[in-house]
């Protein structure tokens, strides 16, 4: 069970052992989210034991691997998961605004991206990008805007019926569950951005704090490099 889908500042846990592999730590239920979409596995601790990434497994699993070392678990262990959160918020904040910045590049395609707790990336399929200083401000009034966050599920079809949804051409919406989770910035009625998505998020863009649009690159005919951090101050 994907406890961060329902609530993504669940810091703690309990969680039963299923399996230890080479592969990593298998749990009936997990607050750790699993590298995908740009988005890094987080790192804590499993009991005693530390955690220092998780992935995805087969069958849409979830794999916590444990550091070089370590004391490990035995299947049927009742353990407590504790999240790095400082790290995971961070990584809330950046995931968050990714979305906004294609919020104000409606139309444009993302082409890659990469999030990290200080400094991401986003790039677009974009020949004649913004200047990166008006750019930065417009980020960060929606950010002030203290927009709520949301999540809803469509079907397949439903997503294939409304194909501007998905902003992003490296990274296409997992189809393996049955269902699809939209995440929505803004209201209902007229959100800010709408799109596919199973990261985390933070409840309200407030919690970002200012963001910089610190470089723009030059990746080929078309594909601009978008550099964002966050600066740490309110925004």
């Amino acid at each position: 069970m994907k406890l961060f889908l329902e609530d993504a500042y669940a810091r703690q846990a309990e969680a039963t052992v299923l399996a230890v592999t080479e592969a990593g730590i298998l749990l009936d239920r997990t607050i750790f989210y699993a590298n995908s979409g740009g988005q890094p596995g987080d790192m804590g601790q499993l009991g005693d034991t530390p955690i220092i990434d998780t992935r995805k497994g087969p069958d849409d699993t979830i794999l916590h691997i444990a550091a070089p070392g370590a004391a490990l678990p035995a299947p049927g262990d009742k353990v407590t998961l504790t999240l790095d959160w400082d790290r995971r918020f961070k990584h809330m904040r950046m995931h968050t605004t990714l979305h906004l910045l294609c919020a104000l590049l409606p139309g444009i395609y993302a082409t890659g991206n990469q999030i990290g707790p200080d400094k991401s990336r986003l790039d677009f399929d974009l020949p004649d990008p913004p200047a990166k200083e008006a750019l930065t401000e417009r980020l960060n009034a929606l950010i002030a805007g203290a927009h709520p966050t949301g999540t809803s599920w469509i079907s397949g079809e439903e997503l294939d019926a409304n194909p501007s949804l998905v902003r992003t051409l490296s990274v296409q919406p997992p189809r393996g569950v049955g269902r699809i989770r939209l995440v929505r910035i803004g209201p209902e009625e007229a959100p800010v951005d709408l799109q596919p998505c199973g990261g985390t998020h933070v409840a309200d863009t407030a919690e970002i704090g200012r963001v910089e649009i610190s470089k723009i690159e030059n990746k080929g005919k078309q594909n601009r490099r978008l550099h964002i951090i966050l600066t740490g101050e309110k925004p």
